[in-house]
């Protein structure tokens, strides 16, 4: 919840000269609701994509404050991010909850960005692959290997978003196998391989290119570096240019 519609225009008067020639990565931007009305405009003409940062389960009706899937898709948006930790921690959005909406946002042409993740109590109680096994099962329930195709995870390890304790490159890593391993039993090897794992979680310019390095890390949910233009810019300059 950061960057005000009335600032979005010199924020991306700024980012977009700066990755106006990075073709080998695909960037995505997702402002709050909103926002979007307006940067959707901005971004015409760009090799910058638009995406939500969540969406209700149903396409219209009695919901108050919430945004419906054919909303975004009206505005250009192509993504959406969906179960993010704070909507799971401070919402109480549920696996099932999440599960819904990516339905429905398939129903209507977006891609989901769909996060997973343990907490510190988690992770120190041994429960990392319990935790994300339950979340990856549970989110991505009764889709088919035709659907995983516009599908992105995150991984985000909730103990090292904002906090700017992230994850070693191996810890990352170690976690982003587990998933590929779990989308192999589930969809097969094809579906796995094909599927984007990104990462989330205190990500910057000075640790991009380690966790880009990496086999399994195909990309980065970005947080607080994405608020400054130029930070963010240099971050995917960094990705585009990274050894895979």
């Amino acid at each position: 919840m950061n960057i005000l519609p009335s600032e979005s225009e010199k924020y991306l008067s700024e980012f977009l000269p700066l990755v106006k020639n990075q073709n080998t990565v695909e960037i995505v931007l997702c402002p709050t609701a909103i926002t979007l009305d307006r940067v959707s405009h901005l971004l015409v003409g760009t090799n910058v994509l638009l995406g939500g940062q969540n969406i209700h389960s149903e396409t219209s009706g009695a919901f108050t404050g919430e945004n419906s899937a054919p909303m975004l898709k009206d505005l250009h948006c192509r993504y959406v991010i969906l179960g993010h930790s704070e909507r799971r921690t401070l919402f109480h959005e549920t696996n099932e909850d999440v599960n819904k909406k990516i339905k429905k946002a398939q129903e209507f042409g977006l891609s989901c960005i769909v996060c997973v993740g343990e907490t510190l109590a988690e992770r120190e109680a041994g429960k990392m692959e319990q935790v994300v096994q339950s979340q990856i099962e549970a989110s991505l329930k009764n889709l088919t290997p035709i659907e995983m195709q516009k599908i992105v995870i995150a991984y985000e390890p909730v103990w090292a978003i904002g906090t700017g304790r992230n994850a070693t490159p191996e810890q990352a890593e170690e976690v982003h196998q587990f998933i590929r391993s779990l989308l192999n039993k589930i969809f097969g090897a094809l579906t796995s391989d094909a599927t984007r794992i990104q990462y989330g979680g205190s990500v910057k310019p000075e640790n991009i290119a380690e966790l880009m390095a990496k086999e399994n890390i195909d990309g980065a949910l970005v947080g607080g570096a994405s608020l400054k233009p130029d930070s963010f810019a240099k971050l995917i300059v960094l990705t585009a240019t990274a050894p895979c």
